[in-house]
């Protein structure tokens, strides 16, 4: 019975979905205390519906003027046990007064003041309800150990090439002036609130490894996870769950990168990998780079920067650190 209400409510939910090309790319939020009060609709929520209590996980995205695309998930929120790329269900939403309603003809979602809740059309009467929940990645705030190469504490962005601060952030669009071989990378990014921006134009950035591999930078909240999606390594490989939290919350990358060998002549022996976490999770495990991805630098068997890309957008950075192997 449990299972049977958790696909019943994820065939309801069911539907086409709502994103589009840009239409507008004015409205761009960097606090949430300026944002509409779509921002406050929009994230994640947790909790139960149905007779016999079936646990849900629903991100909510804001589409700019009112309306919303929800994604609903079994068993909960995307994490390190669930990627729910197969298992999930859609509906789109609006606000009516001070409310967000999804509705079809099975149930009518309510969200306001945090909550969330599902309600059967046939008799009105409440089947369950989520709590909006804040998640932080476990890595966040994470000291460098004894021997890091600090890049950026925000006292300065000296160590960049191109580097601007805006307060203690740093913006993208800078390359390290160290260059690195083998490393562990830690640093912290967060994207604007742009509702009325589509795909690559929502949030767009990227950590180039080496100024030669991109791991995608993107408001990619609720969306597929594709590789050129927030974690994806741009054009060779999708992360294993999108780990992406909602934009204006700081999120982590860690990274554990082995650069490719190359002989005597310069010829390339062994292809570079990484292993890489998002928001504590790990979204790519040993993987192979078998070639460096477009934008910068071309492979090579010497060190080089790392490469925060600057694509138009106000994506910041903080707390950046390497440990050289």
């Amino acid at each position: 019975m449990k299972r049977i209400f958790a696909l019943t409510l994820a065939v309801a939910l069911l539907s086409p979905s709502a994103f589009a090309e840009d239409i507008d790319l004015k409205d761009t939020y960097l606090d949430p205390a300026t944002a509409p009060i779509d921002y406050k609709i929009q994230g994640e929520y947790e909790g139960t519906a149905g007779p016999d209590a079936v646990k849900f996980g629903v991100q909510v995205i804001a589409l700019g003027d009112g309306k919303f695309h929800l994604v609903s998930y079994a068993d909960g929120l995307p994490n390190a046990e669930r990627s729910h790329k197969d298992i999930k269900a859609e509906i789109d939403g609006e606000m009516e007064g001070e409310t967000a309603v999804f509705t079809n003809d099975l149930f009518k979602i309510e969200i306001s003041n945090g909550e969330l809740n599902v309600i059967t059309v046939a008799d009105g009467i409440l089947r369950g309800t989520l709590y909006k929940v804040q998640r932080e990645s476990d890595t966040l705030g994470a000291e460098p150990p004894a021997g890091a190469v600090v890049l950026f504490d925000g006292s300065s962005a000296d160590a960049f090439e191109g580097g601007k601060r805006m307060g203690d952030l740093l913006a993208a669009n800078c390359f390290s002036k160290e260059k690195f071989g083998d490393h562990t990378l830690h640093l912290e990014f967060r994207t604007p609130f742009k509702p009325k921006a589509r795909g690559q134009a929502r949030g767009n950035s990227g950590v180039y490894m080496q100024s030669r591999y991109e791991l995608q930078v993107l408001d990619s909240f609720g969306l597929a996870g594709k590789n050129n999606e927030c974690g994806g390594i741009y054009s060779i490989a999708e992360p294993n769950v999108n780990m992406c939290f909602p934009p204006l919350q700081w999120q982590t990358y860690d990274i554990d990168f082995t650069a490719a060998r190359y002989d005597d002549q310069g010829n390339k022996t062994k292809n570079a990998r990484a292993t890489i976490r998002h928001n504590g999770v790990v979204i790519h495990d040993d993987l192979e780079l078998p070639h460096g991805t477009p934008g910068r630098h071309p492979e090579g068997p010497e060190p080089d920067a790392l490469y925060l890309q600057g694509h138009g957008n106000p994506v910041v950075y903080r707390n950046i650190w390497v440990v050289k192997k």
